[in-house]
């Protein structure tokens, strides 16, 4: 995934997860016309995952959020399984849901606001956002600017076609293998620097490289895990592809951190949002916003600050 590059690259040789980018066209500006229309909505719709607000938590909101009324969180949309848009235009997906429990949690109101990845943290910089929800990876490097209450924990995952034909049960069992992938990201560097035979079938889409596997024309695909467990998922109801599961790696290979950005300055959100997240951990929320965007394998067990120096 694109967001991913540079982060997994400083720890191979870690990114922001990355993700296809959005689209764009009269059908990007119409989804984006109407969901600026409901963004600022912090109640979930359909059957999303509620709770209930704790007052002792919104005593620790910083007093300038308090005095706005709503959190504005800066989301790249879309970038599926982490955001995307329903039939409705409305945002979905595991981080416009979950910033959304948060600000019921804390008993304020969200804004789930779309911004390019390449400027979510300029926005906050500019107070036009106040905390990133956009599958960003904890990094050292970022951590000069942010402090991460870190969500997820995954690395690159592998699919095969269903029934796994080639036998791949491990990333070793890629070498001599051709292999699809998305150009320009961090798992061409990670599977070209493993140097063992494998032909890389570089492609310019994230979909392009699935679509490769699905043709026969790769014998496997890489992306980042929460990815791929989203298309195995999710593709032909998820008789298409298999995810390949080895037990010693259990989130993925290379894994890495990823988790909500708020200015290292702003103490005050940083504790909000750390203590809110927990509650939703406690009772089980977290968890089930997970499930229904089928990445439960990549759950944290409680909420920590800056782990990425204890990413592997």
């Amino acid at each position: 995934m694109k967001k991913t590059q540079l982060s997994l690259l400083a720890l191979a040789a870690a990114a922001a997860l990355a993700f296809t980018g959005c689209s764009g066209g009269a059908d990007s500006a119409a989804k984006d016309s109407a969901a600026s229309s409901n963004a600022s909505s912090a109640k979930p719709a359909g059957d999303e995952i509620t709770t209930k607000a704790d007052p002792e938590l919104t005593k620790l909101l910083p007093e300038k959020i308090t005095a706005a009324g709503k959190i504005n969180i800066a989301v790249d949309i879309p970038a599926p399984p982490m955001a995307m848009y329903d039939a409705d235009n409305r945002a979905i997906g595991f981080d416009p849901e979950l910033g959304r429990l948060l600000g019921q949690k804390l008993g304020i109101d969200v804004s789930i606001n779309k911004q390019p990845f390449d400027s979510v943290i300029p926005s906050l910089q500019a107070g036009k956002n106040d905390i990133i929800m956009s599958g960003m990876n904890d990094t050292v490097e970022r951590e000069k600017t942010l402090s991460f209450i870190d969500y997820s924990h995954g690395g690159f995952a592998v699919a095969v076609r269903k029934g796994n034909p080639d036998k791949i049960t491990t990333q070793q069992d890629l070498c001599g293998k051709t292999v699809s992938v998305q150009k320009a990201t961090v798992q061409v560097e990670l599977l070209r620097n493993m140097n063992c035979g494998i032909t890389l079938m570089e492609l310019p889409m994230d979909l392009d490289a699935q679509t490769a596997l699905r043709a026969g024309k790769s014998q496997a695909y890489v992306a980042d895990a929460v990815v791929v467990e989203y298309v195995v998922a999710s593709t032909g109801n998820g008789k298409t592809f298999d995810i390949v599961r080895d037990p010693k790696n259990p989130a993925g290979f290379n894994p890495v951190y990823s988790g909500i950005g708020v200015l290292k300055e702003d103490t005050e959100m940083v504790t909000a949002i750390q203590k809110a997240f927990q509650a939703l951990i406690d009772e089980g929320s977290y968890q089930k916003v997970l499930e229904r965007n089928k990445i439960a394998a990549y759950a944290v067990k409680s909420a920590e600050v800056n782990q990425a120096a204890n990413a592997s």
